[in-house]
């Protein structure tokens, strides 16, 4: 991906606040067999495709340093979003990836920032 893309969306995250509407451990609003693994939020101020905050995954390192985002499309909703994760480790995203593919309708690739 372009550079500018990644020095964007940085940029974007630094000047917002990060909002956790689904802490981790939680249930999904709608299906309570999901659990969050990791802190799921949103990007205060900003507006995604489906008309609400940029979706974020928060890991356990710098939560201001976006190491990667994840492309999804959801057959439920009919939409396709990008979410940010801000301070995942590789191991981390994994499991965010594997928390998305696992829902029935919902689909998702990571793409991991490049190291400079």
């Amino acid at each position: 991906m372009n550079s500018d893309f990644w020095t964007f969306l940085a940029e974007l995250v630094a000047s917002s606040s990060v909002i956790i509407d689904r802490p981790r451990r939680s249930a999904h609003p709608r299906n309570p067999n999901l659990i969050y693994p990791y802190d799921y939020g949103y990007l205060e101020g900003t507006t995604s495709g489906d008309g609400q905050g940029i979706d974020v995954w928060l890991g356990s390192g710098d939560r201001g340093q976006v190491t990667g985002v994840v492309c999804t499309v959801d057959l439920h909703k009919r939409d396709a979003e990008l979410k940010v994760l801000l301070g995942c480790t590789a191991q981390e995203a994994q499991i965010i990836s594997e928390f998305l593919n696992g829902t029935e309708r919902l689909r998702c690739v990571v793409v991991p920032r490049p190291q400079s």
